[in-house]
């Protein structure tokens, strides 16, 4: 047909520009029906001496060549038939009000659309943390709130957004040191390197300055890593849970504030309703499995059937050409998953008998059976939207926020299944799996969940697929930096642990003073003791659950966590715990509990938390 349509324009070419000519549109013409049918174009492969897994050979970027794996696996799920359970069930984004309403909530300020909301005192100590973009972002749903009650005209106590922030006559002098919304909260120097996150300074704020003009130049390469901090870095899980919930309601807020710096808009969907088995292993929910595991062993955090698919997967098949892209036999997967759900709490289960693409494909049905997205529900739209912004940085700034936002089961989960790929691309030479290709084969699987089947254009089909493929991508190169909490946001819980105990001290009734006095006189010679110690530069460092209770270490300018910990152990006569499993932890003053990593200089932590106390002890896995 092109061939009569071009006519004699074809025919006037030299015979090697015809040839070319043919080929090229050829290709193109195999490539566009590969993309809407999902099948290999595998004889121009091999005229390109590549195999089809060998094509993603790019770190870098992801082209529509690149993304033929992705639309086979599109046609494996939809051959496998979930597809069509899915597609009965669509997401609804909250009405204007509603999502606002549902915001304020999660953020821990209702106090400010509800006037009987139980933690009012605890709202107006988290807003004097905030920096003016986090300001910003709370204001504007606010505003967006009492707009929307208008024009329902009902009656609303939605205070006006100058009064949110406006301090009272009592506190005055101290609101000037500790609430500048709508000053510039950037106390650090920015003067990091291109390549360098810096934890230090709000996402949102150093937006706003790229936004200003202020640091324009983009880096050239993907070698983004965490700056170097003397006070160590915090991940999850080194956090007490209360902390966590004062760390969680900040990084929801700097999450908006950070979208909303850059101007894009981001629609929370509502909750899914829909029937959940109650038990069993696929198409149970996250926090189902999680109780049926932590019944055989405590303390369970990754479902126990994801952990032994990954651990066949690594002992048998890391080196297994095309694994994860290749499918096991389907009826062969299917009996194999009906066989798992009535052998494998007890044991019985011939883990021997099951070949490595099968694995492989239960692994990726466990993903789509789950009955509420992996990414969630609520942020499943902030994941998708998180390419639209405008410097990788920022992207991988924003997938940090939105990975500690993830309820604890599914960010564990998560982060299990990172740290396999991870370990599927170390072997790449052998099993042919690049990140690229890990990732196009493995998007499909996290990101067509149910209610997001919609009938879309090819153009934004594809569209989809490269983003979607982008972000796995995202999330395995750099789960070292996704799974830390920015130290911008632990300084902001540091202020509202402050403000909490300067309220509690203004606050306490003589009983309670009076008891507190008498449990002073109690400690005076201990912290007489420690005084004396920390004033002749020594720290006190205590081991209860072990045989030397304490221990008192001279403090230096390099003293780190590690070296504290080589002192105890070099000390410790009996040790029933591992090295690794043991940990120096930073209590009291303004933080609650911190586990400290072992770069951690010591130093730095005690003028950052002079009240701070030492303690070894297990970590809890």
């Amino acid at each position: 047909r092109n061939w009569r349509v071009t006519g004699s324009a074809v025919l006037l070419a030299h015979p090697f520009q015809v040839m070319i000519w043919c080929i090229s549109h050829l290709s193109l013409s195999l490539c566009s029906h590969s993309r809407r049918t999902g099948q290999y174009n595998v004889q121009r492969c091999k005229g390109s001496g590549k195999a089809p897994y060998q094509r993603c050979s790019s770190q870098d970027s992801l082209d529509e060549q690149a993304m033929v794996d992705y639309f086979k696996e599109v046609e494996i799920i939809q051959r496998s038939g979930d597809a069509e359970t899915q597609e009965d069930l669509q997401l609804k984004v909250a009405d204007e009000g509603e999502q606002e309403e549902a915001w304020l909530m999660e953020a821990g300020l209702a106090t400010l659309f509800d006037e009987s909301a139980s933690d009012g005192e605890d709202s107006i100590v988290l807003l004097s943390t905030l920096t003016r973009t986090q300001a910003a972002a709370v204001e504007r749903r606010v505003e967006t709130l009492k707009q929307t009650l208008r024009k329902r005209n009902k009656p609303y106590s939605v205070p006006d957004v100058r009064e949110i922030f406006k301090p009272s006559p009592a506190s005055q002098s101290k609101v000037r040191v500790h609430i500048r919304p709508r000053i510039s909260a950037v106390s650090a120097p920015y003067t990091v390197t291109h390549t360098d996150i810096n934890l230090e300074v709000s996402f949102s704020e150093q937006a706003l300055i790229y936004k200003e003009g202020l640091k324009v130049t983009q880096p050239q390469n993907e070698d983004f890593r965490v700056s170097q901090d003397k006070t160590g870095q915090t991940r999850v899980g080194d956090l007490s849970a209360e902390d966590m919930k004062k760390v969680r309601r900040l990084v929801l807020i700097e999450m908006s504030a950070l979208f909303d710096t850059c101007g894009i808009e981001v629609k929370a969907h509502k909750a899914l309703k829909v029937k959940v088995r109650e038990s069993g292993l696929f198409g149970v929910s996250l926090s189902t499995l999680l109780e049926q595991d932590q019944r055989r062993i405590l303390g369970t955090k990754v479902p126990l059937i994801l952990q032994h698919l990954i651990s066949h997967i690594e002992e048998q098949g890391l080196d297994t050409e095309g694994v994860l892209r290749i499918p096991g036999a389907a009826t062969r997967v299917k009996a194999v998953c009906h066989e798992l759900e009535h052998k494998f709490y007890e044991g019985m289960f011939p883990w021997e008998s099951l070949k490595q693409h099968d694995t492989a494909s239960l692994l990726k049905l466990f993903i789509r059976e789950l009955p509420y997205p992996l990414l969630t529900v609520e942020y499943f739209n902030a994941f998708i939207s998180v390419l639209k912004l405008p410097t990788k940085k920022q992207q991988l700034q924003a997938l940090n926020l939105l990975v500690l936002l993830l309820p604890e089961p599914n960010r564990d989960t998560l982060k299990a299944l990172m740290e396999f790929f991870q370990r599927v691309t170390d072997h790449k030479d052998r099993n042919k799996m690049t990140l690229n290709n890990v990732a196009v084969v493995m998007a499909p699987n996290i990101f067509m969940c149910k209610g997001f089947r919609s009938k879309i254009s090819e153009q934004q089909e594809f569209a989809m697929a490269t983003g979607t493929a982008n972000i796995v991508r995202l999330l395995v190169r750099y789960q070292n930096l996704l799974w830390t909490i920015p130290k911008f946001v632990l300084n902001q819980v540091r202020k509202h642990n402050m403000e909490n105990q300067r309220k509690m001290n203004r606050d306490r009734v003589v009983k309670k003073l009076l008891k507190k006095m008498a449990y002073d006189r109690e400690r005076a010679s201990d912290k007489q003791e420690k005084n004396t110690e920390a004033e002749g530069g020594f720290i006190r460092v205590q081991a209860p659950q072990f045989s030397m209770v304490s221990m008192a270490i001279q403090l230096t300018e390099d003293l780190k966590a590690s070296d504290v910990l080589t002192r105890f152990l070099s000390q410790e006569r009996s040790l029933s715990v591992k090295r690794e499993d043991l940990c120096l932890y930073e209590m009291g003053g303004n933080i609650k509990e911190r586990c400290l990593d072992e770069e951690t200089y010591i130093k730095a932590v005690l003028e950052l938390n002079p009240s701070a106390e030492w303690v070894i002890k297990s970590v809890q896995h």
